[in-house]
């Protein structure tokens, strides 16, 4: 069955990339646009696969057409690049809202209660079956590859997160000898963060990373693409944990472009 799988797959990656996808990618992911030409031919042929095997749907009359899904597509596949990948074997569906959409939320409080409210979302990620999203905070943080903020990204980092059976800021890593450096540089970063947070300092880091491991490593995972050279610069040993798992230097190919990631420090 792998076998078959396998080769489906490589049947997929060789077939002729449609010329309306690529004006899409152009148009849509600017991000496609700063990778190596082999980066990029390795990102369409693990776009076929994603898009011939994911199914989209769309939600309060959101028509899926191939503009969402290949700007969706893409982005979700740059986190596969250069790394050996089942292509998200978790996910089955992709879920596409017009904008932020309500979610109910319950929480526990201190005291074992449990409390429940109703927030807005601009994406989610299911622990086995599905990933839903806001189509217009994609097409917004789609547009500015530099602030920091990619919803798709964050997203799908939750995806590969809970490849390890839950989702706890520690994905499967390609070499066991790599989980104790993992463990140390990613919960001291996200302790320290945490504290500054609760101590009302500011951080370069969104925030938003303190509500839980995993979170953190959503967060980290859009710094990393989005804002590689600041990150290394300010956080250089979480850098290279990132570094060796998506198999990516973003912020050496910024500095070969000579450019930066971001106007912002």
């Amino acid at each position: 069955m792998f076998g078959i799988k396998k080769r489906r797959r490589e049947r997929l990656m060789r077939q002729p990339f449609p010329p309306e996808w690529t004006a899409i990618l152009g148009r849509m992911v600017p991000y496609y646009g700063i990778l190596p030409p082999a980066d990029q031919a390795e990102l369409r042929g693990l776009m076929q696969v994603f898009l011939a095997e994911k199914h989209f749907e769309g939600c309060e009359g959101v028509e899926i057409t191939d503009e969402i899904r290949v700007t969706i597509a893409a982005q979700a596949c740059i986190l596969l690049l250069h790394r050996e990948t089942d292509i998200y074997p978790l996910l089955q569906s992709v879920l596409v809202y017009p904008d932020a959409y309500f979610a109910p939320v319950r929480r526990r409080e201190p005291g074992g209660f449990i409390s429940e409210e109703i927030e807005d979302r601009s994406g989610e990620s299911w622990s086995i079956g599905a990933l839903v999203l806001s189509w217009k905070d994609v097409v917004l943080d789609s547009s500015d590859i530099h602030d920091g903020y990619n919803v798709v990204f964050h997203e799908f980092a939750h995806q590969l997160d809970d490849e390890a059976g839950r989702a706890d800021g520690a994905p499967p890593l390609p070499k066991r000898s790599m989980y104790a450096d993992w463990e140390r540089v990613l919960g001291d970063e996200y302790d320290r963060l945490v504290e500054n947070v609760e101590r009302r300092r500011p951080t370069f880091l969104d925030p938003y990373g303190a509500t839980n491991p995993a979170e953190f490593f959503a967060v980290i995972t859009e710094y990393f693409f989005e804002k590689s050279r600041e990150l290394k610069l300010f956080h250089p040993e979480l850098y290279e944990q990132l570094r060796l798992y998506y198999r990516q230097d973003p912020a050496s190919r910024a500095e070969a472009r000579g450019g930066s990631d971001s106007s912002k420090a």
